[in-house]
């Protein structure tokens, strides 16, 4: 698959969560469970444009795994993967890694 974002967009593929949801010993069937709000960046466009032509690059790159709203981005589906893109003004953040302590 080769799909590059355009501007400040970014590629995104949902990370599911791993263990299934209950609700009274209940399970909820994965049509009836909210969607990840954190995904794994695919691939990035070149970044914004302003009035002057001038690109700025995006903060996010591949490989990075970020947090985004509920109703952020267009959902696609490339060769039956679902993907989202969404702009870079629609993500909240970025997830890293914790670091583990010095000398323990």
């Amino acid at each position: 698959m080769n799909v590059r974002p355009l501007r400040d967009r970014i590629l995104v593929k949902r990370v599911e969560e791993e263990e299934e949801q209950k609700v009274g010993g209940i399970i909820i069937p994965d049509t009836a469970k909210e969607k990840p709000m954190q995904g794994k960046v695919v691939a990035v466009g070149s970044g914004r444009i302003n009035d002057k032509g001038q690109v700025f690059p995006l903060d996010v790159k591949a490989g990075d795994t970020i947090l985004f709203g509920k109703y952020a981005g267009t959902e696609i589906k490339i060769e039956g993967q679902e993907y989202l893109i969404v702009r870079e003004d629609e993500v909240l953040g970025v997830l890293e890694g914790v670091r583990e302590p010095v000398g323990v």
